[in-house]
Formats: C-alpha cells, sequence, structure tokens
C-alpha cells in the first residue's frame, strides 16, 4: 500500500491539472536501505527510520499512513496534534477504541482527514449513487453485498499476524468486510443496526520453520450480517477471505421500486441497470459501461471503454485529499465517516459473539466491552 500511495502522489497532477502538485519530501521505513531505495524509485527528498520526525518536521503538511493497522493511532493521532493532514489506510485501527481515539483526535483538528476506501472513489458507482439519489430504481428497500476473497482459502497457508487479534485486530472484518461497507455507506447511507455471525473455520494453522508448531487462529475467516439502515431498506453483508477462486470478489446489488442495480469489483468499470420501463418484453439488465459522461473519469482520458483500475481509484482518492485540503470537496470518508464503518463491522463481530441484535448508532460505547 506504500507503493501504492507512491504511484497515486506521483501520477495526481498529470491526471488531474486542477490539484496542486505534491512535493515528496521525506518517506520513512524502518529499514534505511529500503527506505533509500523507495526515495530513489519514487523522488523523495530525504528519509526516515522514525515516523515521530515525520510528524514532527515543518516542511511536513501531510502524513501518509501506509503501516500495519496496530501503528495507525499513534502515529494519526501524533500527525493531527502537530497540524498535519492525514490520510490513513483501511481499516482505522486494530481495535475499536483506537479509532475511536482517532476520530476525536480529528474533531479537535481543523486538518482534513481521508481513509483509504480507493473502492468507493469508483465513477461507475458515483454514477449508481446518482441513479439512486434521482429516484431511478425508486425507493430502495433490500441491499445484497458481499466480498469473497481466496488468500486464506489454502488450510496449509502457515500462521502469519494476520491470523491474530492482537496483532492484527479483526480478521476478515478488518480485511475485506470494511471495504464493503465504505461502498455500502456510499450507496444507501448508514446502517444503524444488525445481527450477525462469524465463523474461524481454520482454528490453527502451521508456523513456518517449525514443523509440529501450530498457532492458534483468533480472528474470523467468515461474516455474515442482516443489517437495518436509516433510510428504512434492509440488507445482507457477506465477506470471506476463504473463498476458493475469489480474487477480489466485491459484487453488489440493489433492488427498489422502480428497478435494480447490480456491479462486480472484478469488472469494475460496468454497471447493470435494470428499469421498470416499457413493455415486459423489452425489459432486462443493461449493461453501462464506465466512460468520460461518468465524471472524474474523463480525466484520464476522453474516449469510453478505455477502462480504469485498482492504481487509478487510488488517483482519485489522493485528488479528492489534495481537493478536500484546498477546501474545494468534503473529504469522505473522514475519519468522522470512518468511525461510523468501524462501529458497523465491530458491531458484526460484537453481535456473532454475544448473538444479539446491535443498535449501531444508539450504542457504540457498548461495542468496546467484552460480551
Amino acid at each position: 500500500m506504500g507503493k501504492c500511495h507512491c504511484l497515486a502522489f506521483k501520477a495526481v497532477k498529470g491526471v488531474f491539472t486542477d490539484v496542486v502538485r505534491p512535493k515528496l519530501e521525506v518517506i520513512c521505513d524502518i529499514d534505511e536501505q529500503s527506505a533509500l531505495r523507495k526515495a530513489e524509485e519514487f523522488g523523495f527528498a530525504r528519509v526516515s527510520t522514525d515516523w515521530r520526525d515525520v510528524v514532527s518536521d515543518p516542511e511536513i503538511n501531510l502524513v501518509s499512513v501506509a503501516t500495519p493497522n496496530r501503528f495507525h493511532r499513534e502515529i494519526s493521532v501524533a500527525a493531527l496534534a502537530a497540524g498535519k493532514h492525514v490520510y490513513c489506510e483501511k481499516p482505522m485501527a486494530s481495535r475499536l477504541e483506537d479509532a475511536e481515539a482517532m476520530a476525536e483526535a480529528a474533531r479537535k483538528s481543523d486538518r482534513v482527514t481521508l481513509l483509504g476506501y480507493n473502492f468507493a472513489q469508483n465513477p461507475i458507482l458515483f454514477y449508481a449513487k446518482r441513479l439512486i439519489e434521482k429516484g431511478a430504481i425508486g425507493k430502495v428497500f433490500d441491499y445484497r453485498g458481499s466480498y469473497d476473497e481466496d488468500y486464506n482459502s489454502d488450510p496449509d497457508l502457515p500462521w502469519t499476524w494476520r491470523h491474530s487479534k492482537s496483532e492484527a485486530g479483526l480478521g476478515v472484518l478488518g480485511d475485506l468486510t470494511c471495504h464493503l461497507i465504505s461502498i455500502t455507506h456510499l450507496l444507501m447511507g448508514e446502517i444503524i443496526g444488525l445481527v450477525a455471525k462469524t465463523e474461524i473455520v481454520y482454528k490453527d494453522r502451521q508456523v513456518a520453520g517449525k514443523p509440529g508448531l501450530r498457532n492458534q487462529v483468533d480472528n474470523e475467516d467468515l461474516a455474515h450480517a442482516i443489517v437495518k439502515f436509516r433510510n428504512g431498506a434492509i440488507g445482507v453483508l457477506a465477506s470471506s477471505r476463504i473463498a476458493h477462486g475469489r480474487k477480489n470478489g466485491i459484487r453488489i446489488e440493489i433492488h427498489g421500486s422502480k428497478g435494480s442495480l447490480f456491479w462486480d469489483q472484478e469488472r469494475l468499470n460496468e454497471l447493470q441497470v435494470h428499469t421498470n420501463e416499457g413493455s415486459r418484453e423489452d425489459q432486462g439488465f443493461k449493461t453501462i459501461l464506465a466512460g468520460p459522461e461518468h465524471p472524474p473519469f474523463a480525466a484520464f482520458g476522453i474516449a469510453g471503454g478505455h477502462t480504469l483500475g485498482f492504481n487509478d481509484t487510488k488517483v482519485i482518492e489522493v485528488a479528492h485529499l489534495l481537493k478536500a485540503i484546498e477546501g474545494k470537496e468534503k473529504a469522505f470518508p473522514s475519519f468522522a465517516d470512518g468511525i461510523k464503518m468501524e462501529r458497523v463491522f465491530n458491531g458484526i463481530d460484537w453481535s456473532a459473539r454475544t448473538g444479539k441484535w446491535t443498535d449501531i448508532s444508539d450504542k457504540p460505547a457498548a461495542l468496546h466491552a467484552a460480551p
């Protein structure tokens, strides 16, 4: 993700001519040789091996946090206290209380914050949001969202820090479901309540290089939830990190009184739209292919069909961040938006452990306590 951030910062001015050109001042890594290599590759002026020196540096205006999750709170809070804008990868933190502290630090600051949910920066999803808002599919009442990958599907995969709640925090919830929730909140608004079930399918894994030694896996492989939205709609969210064959399988389907929408991240430039218009024999889903008519696609090129990819959505994200810093746009998702998402996927964990319906908006503090 550090490389992904760097690529976006390098590309953003060439794509979006209406943003300031970011000056790449310092790159930080605990390994100085690695930092020096990356500084040469991406054009940073200096290197550091201590993030504290970066956040206290008067030449730095914006801090990009692409560290493991457990370091997000300390770095982000310190950067905000030092008067820096903060661009932090998802999820906000490995524990909900840390994310709450980050949101509070942002609230007390006049600096811009943005979380790295770049799937939600897709032009075709902005178009889907506009369709919903103008009533193209009528009153929305049903939402289906799933995110499946197979990076943990092999039961013989060695144990890593990602399988430890103390190191990584939640499992599939903190890694994948959080992305799903960012898209869900973009399109549907806030989730206010849910009931859920999670499962650790592979309870332990072999420790690499230590035959016969197996470590416990204590964060979830699967997570399913039934959710209620503030707008009155209901929905289903499902995520898996052990789904054979799925690489980046985010799928969204939305049903309304006048039609439906369907989107698949593995075909990220296409939106399937159905509206109940005309004779039934002529009705069916049609494919809308993202093009220059769907802002900000045109910043990359003037021809439709020349599709965008993952790194392009990161460039859009960085452009959005820079415009927010200049006061031209309102950052989404900021830390204030992000904490609502954190409460949802931590609420899924809470509900799964207690077997109870969880009111997300009314009782966020309850999620900190062990059931």
